[in-house]
């Protein structure tokens, strides 16, 4: 995959992306300071066409069953766009657009768009997924790895929210169906926010970061010891299946989701 790298500033915040390695942002800094995991599992990636796992790589479309590769056995996981190379499509000061033309193993044709914007205090994130031709259902999403700590000596991250439901998680780790009362962390689970997702991380005495969308979707993830993941997306793991969204030549599914930081 290409190494081209993308980079744009605002103030003293830095955001880089990655296009050759599925339009993935590699860089978030804020006052010289990385927020986002370096190394093998790094940076943030678009979930799309789905986000979190698919039960069996299956589902059903128009009545017609298909199949994706199990990239996470016995599961299908987080969509083909973060294996994918994608296009450079526009860079203008504070802004940049990539895309990608959904191709095998995704069984439909269409484009995604992915839109990167970041201002002094803000990061805001738009993705498109449209058809041209058959309607499909599909999920879109981001996926950060959160640094646990800004620096080697500095607290702990604190994950703040108030989230409606928790999605019951079975052992194959994906939703029962059933909407229980929020449980407290460890999470790698799904979370209701019918007024949108609004999460706080707060690095003490260094930094807040605050993580909206209007989507009602988040996973949060931190069972990791260097990263912790908050993950706004369109619907809930599996959700190809349980609650299905259809992207019709009239109907892209659009999303955003936007990240605001001050300093403590």
């Amino acid at each position: 995959m290409s190494s081209e790298e993308i980079t744009l500033a605002a103030g003293d915040a830095e955001v880089s992306v990655r296009p050759g390695h599925g339009a993935r942002l590699g860089s978030l800094k804020v006052g010289g300071v990385e927020l986002l995991r370096q190394g093998e599992r790094y940076g943030c990636f678009p979930m799309v066409p789905w986000c979190g796992r698919v039960r069996d790589g299956r589902f059903l479309s128009g009545g017609h069953p298909q199949q994706l590769p199990l990239n996470s056995p016995p599961h299908a996981i987080h969509g083909t766009g973060r294996d994918t190379a994608w296009k450079t499509a526009r860079v203008s000061g504070r802004e940049a657009v990539f895309t990608y033309d959904l191709a095998d193993p995704w069984p439909y044709s269409g484009r995604v768009t992915q839109i990167v914007e970041l201002t002094e205090s803000a990061l805001t994130l738009r993705m498109s997924v449209e058809t041209y031709d058959d309607s499909f259902p599909a999920q879109a999403g981001w996926h950060p790895w959160f640094n646990r700590r800004l620096t080697d000596d500095g607290e702990d991250v604190r994950i703040a929210f108030d989230a409606a439901w928790q999605e019951r998680r079975g052992d194959d780790h994906l939703p029962t169906g059933e909407r229980i009362d929020p449980l407290p962390g460890p999470w790698d689970d799904c979370f209701g926010m019918p007024d949108g997702v609004d999460v706080t991380l707060t690095w003490p005495g260094r930094l807040e970061v605050n993580v909206a969308s209007r989507e009602e979707w988040v996973v949060v993830y931190d069972e990791q010891e260097a990263a912790v993941c908050v993950e706004p997306q369109s619907g809930p793991p599996n959700g190809l299946n349980t609650l299905p969204r259809l992207v019709t030549p009239l109907e892209p599914l659009e999303t955003s989701t936007t990240w605001t930081w001050r300093r403590l």
